[in-house]
């Protein structure tokens, strides 16, 4: 053991030992302890042998403090503006982050605020992740935010206002309260009376606004309206800029990310996707309005249509001036709305030979129609076998789609038919040829309009039958109360004969609540009992020159006549002799087709709605100064006015002019909505009623005229014996063939 201390003791004396000493042997340093004066003596004598020189001390001392001086120095030109590293994937510091900025000096920031303001430029491309899903790069903040705090705005002169950059998580801090509190509108339910207003811009939110406030007067639809625009104007500020108060009966909706002023366009893209699935879930809208000019941001319209697409919702995309053009849109209620992008219509025009004229004219008037922005229908045209070169050459430079429409394309949307047989036409031939022009893609979306070529049209007539097809086919109460099983047509043209072709037609007085009595009587007798008085009316009889003819009812018609030539052709020889032939009630002024639609009518009890005489001068026109007889009839027709001496078709009167008017101004007034007389279209309820022959009637006396009719019409013509008739479906018109 005292072996071992002897072995320290001397190590540590030769730490201190001078470069003389080094150089002696251990052994003479060390002396054996002996006797009892080892242990004072001996230790006195180690003590003095270990002394140091002063010197040699200083210079110790001054290497010990030279040595903590650079060590000193080192820690503190450490770089401090590294940031930690994080071993899961690499993370590069912008060259531009100032020096000497401590990251570490307060804790990160519970949600990522937008990027420094120096660097408002695009975001890093996103990349992806270790489970291959695309994620944008975080960019650490350049200071802490506060959790509610805005973020840091951009310089004058680093970026425009009009620039956003901002990319960031999206969250809307003031739509959930909103959608939570219109739980009355029944919104979870797929099918509801809620109509949504959209806009990302403010021009646009000027442009819909007046439109959300009138259809919320009338009071049809659940009305909202929701503002996803970069502008930070409040909601209370924009209805009191337009005039918006609590009798326009509308929901507003804050769909704004946060942060959105300084957002990207893509980030507001997908904010009005995400916002709008938030809208499905608690609105479910029947049909989302929004503008869809220029004036509309391009990321909010992108965004609209990608929601749309997705979730199947009606999308309207108002033209320009809205406003005026397409202020009948207010009066539709939410069912009629979402059927807007469904219809679709075509246009079949039957030419005669020797008229160009009219076709010209009415091919004309067509280019210079107003579609509201919508698609542009089909138009087919019958040319008959000798075509005149003034048409051909007038069809050599037509174009349709005209030029300067939204949908104007390569795509033609026009069909030429030429007949080939050069002899004339027999009746059945006729109405097989008019019947084959057209067939319904889908029976109860597709529907075509007939126009002869004598008509004329005004600029809004499409509107017309537009707002009229939406609401007499498409809405709540036509489906509730079932107008579309009895509409058979809407006529552009108030007729100035009956069917007859000599009996002047006098339009029916509006029916008055409560006392139906005074107008039917005066209709009956062949004048109005309020000759101001103005009122679209339901007529048993179709009309030729210009109808719209709903695809159901199409098809009807379609197996009507296939069916009736069949029954025709079975009949024996003698039977046909014998039987009992139909009279014939409409005049060969008129196409042969429309005798067999007389019939349908007659039989099912449908009924064409015609305009008002106010309404029809903003529709359409009949010129009879150039009036072709049908080629069926052609040679009976001119020989009836030979042997009379007058027009074969010109009744006297003044034809219906064109006036300037638009749409809603040519509506009749009508009473009983909420906010008082208004315009638009009354409910079939309230419109007069008459029969084939231009008699008013109640709905209860067409009723039992359709039965009798339609069980003479089986007796008579569909080959039905009396044991059968008992049992035949109400439906059911011919009996020799059971699949009617």
């Amino acid at each position: 053991m005292a072996t071992v201390q002897d072995r320290v003791r001397g190590t540590v004396q030769s730490l201190f030992l001078s470069d003389v000493e080094m150089g002696k042997k251990d052994d003479d340093h060390l002396r054996p302890r002996t006797g009892s004066s080892s242990s004072g003596h001996g230790a006195s004598s180690v003590l003095h042998s270990v002394r140091v020189h002063p010197r040699k001390l200083l210079k110790r001392l001054a290497i010990g403090v030279l040595a903590l001086l650079a060590v000193y120095l080192f820690v503190k030109n450490l770089p401090s503006d590294l940031p930690v590293r994080d071993h899961r994937r690499p993370v590069y510091q912008d060259a531009t982050q100032p020096r000497g900025h401590d990251r570490q000096k307060s804790p990160p920031p519970p949600r990522p605020p937008p990027p420094p303001p120096e660097h408002p430029k695009a975001q890093a491309p996103p990349f992806n992740d270790r489970l291959g899903n695309l994620k944008a790069p975080e960019v650490p903040p350049s200071a802490p935010v506060a959790p509610d705090a805005a973020p840091p705005q951009p310089r004058a002169s680093a970026v425009s206002p009009a620039v956003g950059y901002y990319n960031g998580q999206l969250r809307f801090l003031e739509l959930a309260g909103s959608l939570r509190s219109i739980s009355s509108t029944h919104g979870s339910f797929r099918v509801n009376k809620n109509v949504l207003f959209a806009a990302g811009s403010l021009n646009s939110i000027a442009t819909l606004l007046p439109l959300a406030c009138q259809m919320g007067t009338e009071l049809r639809s659940y009305v909202h309206f929701m503002v996803m625009s970069k502008s930070e104007i409040s909601l209370a500020a924009l209805q009191q800029i337009h005039g918006i108060d609590a009798s326009c009966n509308i929901f507003f909706h804050d769909a704004r990310p946060e942060y959105a002023s300084i957002s990207t366009d893509e980030r507001m893209e997908n904010g009005v996707d995400v916002a709008m699935s938030h809208v499905q879930l608690y609105m479910h809208p029947q049909a989302i309005i929004i503008d869809g000019t220029n004036a509309e941001e391009t990321f909010f319209k992108a965004g609209m249509r990608t929601h749309a697409k997705s979730s199947h919702t009606t999308l309207i995309e108002l033209p320009k001036r809205a406003p005026q053009r397409l202020a009948w849109l207010t009066k539709l209620d939410s069912a009629s709305l979402s059927s807007w992008n469904k219809i679709s219509i075509d246009i079949l025009i039957h030419a005669y030979p020797g008229a160009s004229g009219s076709l010209i004219r009415l091919l004309k008037s067509l280019s210079g129609a107003d579609f509201g922005g919508g698609s542009v229908p089909h138009v087919t045209i019958e040319l008959p076998q000798k075509i005149d070169p003034p048409t051909v050459e007038f069809l050599e430079s037509f174009r349709w789609p005209p030029a300067g429409f939204a949908d104007a394309s390569d795509t033609k949307q026009l069909s030429l038919r030429h007949r080939i047989p050069k002899h004339g036409v027999s009746e059945e031939e006729s109405s097989v040829r008019f019947l084959e022009s057209f067939w319904p893609t889908h029976p109860q979306d597709s529907h075509v309009l007939v126009l002869s070529p004598q008509t004329e049209l005004a600029p809004d007539f499409f509107h017309y039958i537009k707002y009229a097809l939406l609401e007499y086919r498409y809405s709540n109460p036509a489906l509730l109360q079932e107008w579309d099983k009895r509409l058979f047509g809407i006529s552009l043209d108030l007729p100035r004969t009956a069917l007859d072709g000599s009996t002047p037609f006098v339009p029916p007085a509006p029916l008055k609540k409560g006392d139906t009595t005074e107008a039917a009587a005066a209709s009956a007798a062949g004048t109005s009992a309020d000759t101001s008085a103005d009122s679209s009316f339901l007529w048993q009889a179709p009309n030729s020159n210009a109808v719209l003819f709903l695809g159901e009812r199409w098809a009807d018609l379609h197996r009507f006549i296939a069916q009736l030539l069949a029954t025709q052709r079975m009949a024996e020889p003698e039977s046909k002799s014998h039987a009992e032939q139909p009279v014939k009630r409409v005049s060969k002024t008129f196409p042969a087709w429309l005798e067999h639609a007389l019939q349908l009518c007659q039989a099912r009890g449908f009924w064409t709605l015609y305009p008002s005489s106010t309404t029809a001068s903003a529709l359409a026109t009949v010129h009879d100064e150039l009036y072709k007889p049908p080629e069926e009839y052609e040679e009976d027709v001119l020989a009836d006015a030979a042997a009379a001496g007058s027009n074969p078709h010109w009744t006297g009167s003044d034809e219906v002019r064109l006036g300037s008017k638009t749409l809603l101004e040519a509506l009749p007034h009508r009473g009983g909505t909420a906010t008082g007389d208004t315009t638009g279209l009354a409910p079939f309820s309230d419109l007069p009623l008459l029969a084939w022959d231009g008699k008013s009637v109640t709905l209860d006396e067409l009723n039992d005229q359709s039965v009798e009719y339609a069980t003479h019409f089986r007796r008579t013509t569909g080959g039905c014996s009396e044991g059968m008739l008992a049992v035949l479906l109400p439906e059911t018109l011919f009996c020799n063939d059971m699949d009617d």
